[in-house]
This record gives structure tokens, sequence and C-alpha cells, in this order.
């Protein structure tokens, strides 16, 4: 079927993003990522299946965007001063990834595709970089971005943004083409960089922060989206009319914003472009893939990914091991950078038009990127017990012994730190018990002794001297604890008074007639706190603060013991304060007496 080259946006918009659901939704719940399920509709509805859309060349430029709109965000969650802290691992880990991975890529093309060294090294050289619209979003949506891994990670991405320019000096440099003869030479790109760089962070002290901050007098927020999309797109096409990389404009800008006030604000304007022109990137790359280049050389594709995948995967755990990563960590980066990325794409057709290579080998490596970066979310999910770390071993720690202290807490958590911590400072003897390995080592830092073993056991605590304690007290995290365990814990302990901190209203049900002293919803106190802040913020009495607070912890009393007795955790739910009942004293109110 023809593809429509010149579909309007209407035309074109419906089958792409009717497809690019479709597949996005079936992806994701397979557990593939987003990623793939965009890479699929677009080559289903362009010009090499279907043929419902066409001119995938400019949508590529035009959803390139969406990478600049990515690189800008996480600009945004970068102060400088964290940057200088990342430089090591940004110039030393991420120059060694690119000079490595690159010059071994481009031997294993050299070597097999049988090519000059020129049209080897203009195709190698791109296999270094990865996706870095993969790879972000992938570690923003596991929440790992600020871990060792994520900054790891990060810090090799932004360098290969950074050699985009170096490669395209490269490129130049080994140019066939006399056209390409008067561009300007690679210390003059190198020297436009550095200008650039300096320029946008003038401008972005000097007048970004100011604009800003009127644009925030004014309370305008159809503003705040104008002016970051604006500051965007303006960095980026400086770089790119400089012959830079205009994503690394759209990151500079982001960075000189990080520490501003606006930063959230912009975080949540620009957000929902750059997850749709994103979008629109991968169906641009899937439209692109030359599918009849790939059946007349299957295997040659998919050995070469195989090649690119495995090389990278093995030189960057390596890198990772020798800049003091733990094994299975270096593992997990060189799996997670083991693919080709966006920028390969334009570095392949820098190299055409430099007359190094044919626009069939431009179309093929291509099509070997986008298979590599089809089978991440693959091999993420292949590798995930190898890439997990081991559980820690309790072996070498202390289990619980009497030391006459007067009181047992089971759980050093978040929970258990504070009731622990005033009963010292009151100057009763505790002793500590939790089964966190990793918790009870960084407890000793602190210069607490934390035993390791299972607290709710009944022969455990008597190791902890629970027989001669007064207190036990249940600050563990979960809902673990019944009325059966607790009254087992109080036949072998009857002397000792047993608190429990319970995770929620069910937890408390169900405990119900254990023989306690009392159980504490664990948010309970801290969520009272803050509407008792809330409220006086806006001004009421401090006499009605109370007021409410004691008819507010009368109802939930008198529901949760009603709840306890029924079973029932819809039991005097009309006794809750809510918006139907406030309408319906409002009314009340109304009527006429």
């Amino acid at each position: 079927m023809e593809a429509h080259a010149d579909g309007s946006l209407l035309h074109d918009g419906v089958p792409m993003l009717g497809f690019a659901l479709v597949f996005v939704l079936i992806f994701r719940r397979l557990g593939l990522g987003a990623t793939l399920g965009f890479l699929v509709a677009g080559a289903i509805v362009g010009p090499q299946v279907l043929g419902l859309v066409g001119g995938a060349e400019t949508k590529l430029g035009i959803a390139e965007l969406g990478i600049a709109l990515l690189l800008f965000l996480v600009g945004l969650e970068l102060s400088p001063s964290r940057l200088w802290r990342m430089r090591r691992d940004i110039f030393g880990l991420g120059l060694m990834q690119v000079t490595l991975c690159g010059l071994a890529i481009a031997a294993i093309v050299w070597v097999v595709s049988q090519s000059t060294l020129a049209a080897a090294l203009a195709l190698g050289l791109p296999l270094a970089l990865s996706s870095t619209a993969q790879v972000l979003p992938l570690l923003q949506s596991q929440g790992r971005l600020r871990t060792p891994l994520g900054e790891r990670a990060f810090a090799i991405l932004l360098f290969q943004d950074l050699s985009i320019v170096p490669l395209i000096t490269i490129v130049a440099a080994m140019s066939r083409n006399p056209a390409d003869m008067g561009g300007p030479p690679g210390w003059l790109l190198g020297l436009y960089t550095v200008a650039a760089i300096v320029g946008l962070i003038l401008v972005g002290r000097y007048v970004l922060r100011p604009a800003f901050r009127l644009i925030g007098n004014l309370g305008e927020r159809e503003m705040f989206v104008f002016a970051g999309l604006f500051t965007v797109i303006a960095s980026a096409a400086i770089m790119e009319m400089l012959g830079l990389s205009a994503a690394l404009g759209a990151f500079i800008a982001g960075v000189m914003l990080a520490d501003s006030p606006y930063r959230h604000e912009l975080e949540a304007d620009v957000e929902p472009f750059r997850a749709i022109l994103l979008g629109m990137f991968f169906l641009a790359v899937g439209m692109t893939l030359n599918l009849a280049a790939i059946a007349e050389r299957p295997l040659f594709v998919a050995g070469m990914a195989l090649a690119l995948i495995a090389t990278k995967t093995v030189l960057i755990s390596g890198l990772g091991l020798l800049f003091g990563m733990q094994k299975r960590q270096a593992f997990a980066l060189g799996v997670l950078l083991s693919q080709g990325g966006e920028f390969g794409f334009v570095l392949f057709a820098q190299a055409q038009s430099a007359m190094l290579v044919t626009g069939e080998a431009a179309s093929i490596f291509g099509a070997i990127v986008t298979l590599s970066m089809a089978t991440t979310p693959f091999l993420m999910m292949a590798t995930k017990k190898l890439r997990a770390e081991p559980e820690r071993s309790a072996e070498g720690l202390d289990g619980p012994r009497h030391e006459g202290s007067n009181a047992v807490v089971v759980g050093y958590g978040r929970f258990g730190q504070t009731v622990a911590q005033m009963l010292i400072g009151q100057g009763i003897p505790v002793t500590l018990v939790d089964t966190d390995v990793e918790m009870i080592e960084t407890a000793g830092t602190f210069g607490m002794k934390v035993y390791y073993g299972d607290g709710t056991r009944v022969d455990i605590l008597r190791q902890a001297g629970a027989a001669d304690a007064e207190l036990l007290l249940f600050c563990q995290d979960g809902d673990g604890l019944d009325t059966e365990a607790l009254e087992g814990v109080h036949h072998a302990f009857p002397n000792a008074t047993i608190f429990v901190r319970a995770y929620d209203r069910r937890s408390v049900m169900k405990m119900k007639g254990a023989p306690i002293a009392g159980a504490v919803r664990e948010l309970l106190e801290s969520a009272i706190v803050m509407a008792r802040r809330a409220m006086d913020a806006v001004g009421v009495d401090g006499a009605e603060i109370d007021k409410t607070e004691a008819e507010y912890r009368r109802r939930d009393f008198e529901r949760l013991k009603l709840q306890r007795e029924t079973g029932d955790i819809y039991a005097a739910r009309d006794s809750m304060f809510s918006q139907a009942g406030q309408a319906a004293a409002a009314e009340t109110d109304l009527e006429p007496r």
C-alpha cells in the first residue's frame, strides 16, 4: 500500500496515536515497556507495512524535540554543585566508555563488513552511544535515577551527548564530499561549544530567572508553559545552529534553572509535552525502519545487534568494576546501556552525507540500533535475578541476649527509633531486636546496638530478656501480629506490658481481645498534628481546633470500637466527618425553625 507522504496532521495523527495507544498498552501489560510498543506501532503504520502514514523523516525531526525536553527535565533535577560532584564519572567513566566501546565496535564492523577504515569508524563510533530516551525514563519510572547506578548511567549518557560534537567533527574530517570541505574545522566547533555553554549559563542567570520571577508575580500559569517551552526550544535551536547537540543545549538550560524556585512548576508544565513528543520520536524511528533491507540480510542485522549488545555489556561492566562498583551493579549498568542510541541515526545520516557510507548501509545499521533498543526490556527482564543484590547475610551478627533491660523494642525502623530513643532519654534500659541486616549495620555507625532476630518469636524474646522486662514494644512494619500471636507472648511473659504498632484500622481489628495495653496506629498522631497546623494556618481559633480534634478522636474511638466488635470495616461510617455529612448539616441549618 502506498504511503501518504504528505498527509495532514489530523490524517496522520489518527493512525499514529491509535496504533501507539493499542501497542503501548499491550507491551506495558506484558511488562516490556512503552518504547518497544511505540517502535512496533511506528513500523506497522509506516510505509514498510500498512503505509498509513508517510513523511517519517520530517516527523522524526519534529519529534526530536522530545529528547530535548527530556534532557531539560533531567537538567532541572541537577544543580551545578551536583554536576561538579559527578565530574569524575562524567569525564572519566563517560570518556572511557565512548572511546573503548566505539573503537571495539568499529573494529568488529571493519572485520565483518570488510568496509574501509573510514566507513567502519563512521558506523562503529555512533554505536557506542546509548539511548538516553529509553534509559532515563526507565530509571525515572523505577525511582533509581538518584541511586549510585542511576547516577553512573546518567553520567555516561551525559558525556555521550557531549561527544556528539567530536563525533560529528571526526565524520566531517573523513568526509569525501567536496561540499564539506568548506565547513568549520574541529577546533572551531569545540570553541563554539564552550562559547555556547558559557552564553547559556549567563542567559540563564541574568535573563531567564528574572523573566520567570516576573511571570510568577503576574500569576499567569499559562505563561509558565510558554516560557518553559520557549526556553527549551531556544536553547536547543542555538546549539543546533552552531552544529552542536540540541539536547545538550536543553540540558544546560535545565541545569541553570535547577536551583530556582520555579523548578517544580516548570517540571509540571513541560512533562506532558515531553511524554507526547518522546512517544512520537519512537513512532517515527519505527516508521523509518527499512524492513526490506533487514529482510535481505536478517542474519547480519541480528548478528551485529547481538555483537553490539555483548560488546557494550562486557566493556561497560568492566569499566563499572574499574570505577569501584559492585559486580551486580556493574553488570546492571552494562545491560542498561547495551543498546544503540537515537543519536546514531543522526550520525549515520552525517556519514551518508559525507559519502562515507551508502544509504543502504545507513538503513541497515539504523535497523541494528532499533533492534538493540527493542531488546533492552527483554534483557532487563531476563537478567533480573543476576542483577538483583543478594540478601544480606546475618552471619556474624549477634543474636539477642539478656542484658537486664526494662524494655525490649522489636523493630528499629523509623517508628522504633523514635520509641527507643525517647525511652533511653528517660534512662530506661532498652534491648533492640530487628531482622534487617543493613539497618543493623547502619545503626551501629550511630552507636546503637541492635541484635539480629525475629522478635515475634517467643524463644527470641526470651533470649532478649523479655521474662524480666517491664515493657514489650512491637514496632516493626506490617500487620503480621494478631490476637493469637499476642496471647502467646502474654502467656510467656505475663509481667510485661505490651504495646503494638498498628499499620491501620484493619490491623487493630485483627488484635481484637488481645492482652495488650495499647495499639498505636502509626500515622494517626502525625496526621492530627498536620491537620491542626493546617487549621491554624487559615486562621481557625485555637479553642476551635482543640474542639475539632476532641470531636474527631471521640468519633474515631467509637467507630473503631464498633468495628472491632462487629468485624465490619464499614461499621459506624455515618459517624465520620464527610462532605455528605457537611452538606446535610448545612441544609439543616437553612431550614426554618
